[in-house]
């Protein structure tokens, strides 16, 4: 059986994630949310706001990779900017 060879930026990511749940849900457990509306078209909670902040994140990054010659970091500050901005805004 061959395993996933995990390199050090694969598990920072997803220890990152994983950090990002827990807290998102000590936040609940110590402040229950209510729905509001930002910019985006539809009444979200915090979950909703920080899947569809990692959705549109990875996409983001996605596009610009894809799409441009920019760096790898000017993606992932622009992914980082739109995530805070969901969960700021949205």
């Amino acid at each position: 059986m061959e395993w996933m060879a995990w390199t050090t930026p694969t598990a920072a990511f997803f220890g990152a994630i994983a950090l990002l749940l827990a807290g998102m849900t000590v936040w609940e457990l110590r402040s229950p949310c209510v729905e509001r509306r930002g910019f985006l078209p539809i009444a979200t909670t915090r979950g909703d706001r920080l899947f569809i902040g990692l959705l549109g994140s990875a996409y983001l990054h996605l596009l610009v990779i894809g799409a441009t010659e920019w760096s790898i970091w000017v993606a992932s500050a622009l992914s980082l900017v739109w995530l805070l901005a969901v969960m700021r805004w949205g």
